[in-house]
């Protein structure tokens, strides 16, 4: 049985309870103006919930991200969910889903409509691609602050240094993130044990009830087993078959983001629901698009449903796709939360958290800076918004327009 959630200290930030409206509201600005990727997301999040907010410390951020990183799903929206559920309850986590995802979903259903008329490269328009080099900047603050927090000693530094290394040396591999996590938790309980137990570690899963928990838990594996049975025997059924496609691809990816791409592919595009090219193309607009890359879903259910329905079959699909990051973490948070505030799970933590840092600073590295700083042009403009950032201290919004400003400049140039 689980026990009961931890007693939080009375000092220090996320004491107090907010609203839903109010994390759909933070969560809306995000959603409309977080480019780069799930990795530029969590910097994004740092930024805005932790530095800005103070709706979670330091150390109950990395461990949100740890335990996002360790589930299927979309991580940077498992991430928003968390905080979401903890700032305002279980409407606060679905309302940080909505405000960071609908923007996004709307436009690509629209662009689902309308993908005959785009011909040109999205991918390549200048003022995108200053997005992506403010989301270097954004990430690396982001890796520096938590670094000071989570590797601030020989140790967890060397366990940085090594988990950024084999991240960058397992890139593309599936499990290899999760590896990654689960040897530096092994190294953390048999190295990291003389830190002092955090008895007043803040709670991350405190407004969850254990019977809800329970019953997510159930649900995911139910749905995971039963839809390929019910496809068996209702062939012929179309939402039931995107239901089950949709949803069996967000329970097999680890790390969200790019992987869920050839899933997608062989089941919307093998079965010919959806051409190569149709696929290919809302890519590219997802690219363009803020928020996570999962919302490329609803492009899809627009161009498998058709019109009139396209708008029910972009939803339905965003739905079926999202539905696991819900159950799983809502299944699992809270049994998680109860292990942190144990002695040898808090050494386990401390090697995790390590790692997070490592494997975010891998991914600052490739793909972030890798595919977004590709001349001297683009160096240039990320040292400029860099000195915003760190010398200037100016919000992330600044950082954003001047980006915009940068890259237009650049492509106009033809320097990109």
């Amino acid at each position: 049985m689980l026990e009961k959630p931890l007693l939080e200290s009375s000092k220090g930030p996320c004491k107090s309870q907010g609203s839903p409206l109010e994390v759909f509201l933070v969560a809306l600005r995000l959603g409309v103006s977080s480019f780069g990727g799930p990795i530029a997301h969590l910097g994004y999040f740092h930024d805005e919930y932790v530095s800005r907010r103070e709706w979670l410390d330091e150390k109950s951020y990395a461990d949100a991200v740890a335990f996002a990183q360790s589930i299927p799903g979309a991580t940077s929206s498992q991430v928003g969910i968390i905080v979401g559920t903890h700032r305002a309850g279980l409407l606060g986590g679905l309302a940080a889903w909505v405000g960071f995802t609908i923007p996004s979903a709307i436009s690509l259903i629209l662009f689902g409509f309308t993908i005959q008329f785009f011909s040109g490269n999205v991918a390549n328009a200048g003022w995108l691609h200053g997005l992506k080099i403010a989301a270097v900047v954004i990430v690396a603050q982001a890796v520096w602050r938590m670094s000071r927090t989570l590797a601030p000693d020989q140790e967890r530094g060397t366990i940085a240094v090594g988990s950024a290394i084999a991240a960058m040396t397992m890139e593309g591999i599936a499990i290899g993130q999760i590896g990654i996590i689960a040897a530096a938790g092994l190294v953390g309980w048999l190295f990291l044990r003389r830190g002092p137990v955090e008895a007043t570690r803040t709670s991350i899963a405190r407004r969850i009830p254990h019977l809800f928990s329970i019953l997510s838990l159930a649900s995911f594996f139910t749905l995971l087993g039963l839809v390929p049975l019910l496809r068996q025997v209702y062939p012929n059924n179309d939402r039931l078959a995107i239901f089950g496609s949709f949803y069996q691809s967000g329970a097999s990816v680890f790390g969200g983001g790019h992987v869920v791409l050839p899933l997608l592919n062989a089941q919307v595009v093998t079965p010919g629901w959806v051409t190569s090219s149709q696929f290919l193309a809302g890519y590219g607009l997802t690219q363009a698009m803020p928020g996570p890359l999962f919302t490329f879903s609803a492009y899809l259910g627009t161009i498998m449903m058709k019109m009139p329905d396209g708008v029910v079959g972009g939803l339905f699909a965003l739905f079926s796709i999202f539905l696991p990051s819900f159950l799983v973490v809502y299944g699992l948070l809270p049994f998680w939360d109860t292990l942190r505030t144990r002695q040898d799970f808090q050494s386990i933590l401390r090697g995790i958290n390590a790692a997070v840092v490592g494997i975010l600073f891998a991914a600052l590295y490739s793909p972030v800076f890798t595919t977004s700083v590709t001349s001297n042009a683009d160096f240039a403009l990320t040292i400029v918004l860099g000195t915003l950032v760190v010398i200037w201290k100016r919000p992330p919004w600044n950082v954003v327009v001047c980006a915009v400003v940068g890259g237009t400049i650049i492509g106009f140039l033809g320097l990109l």
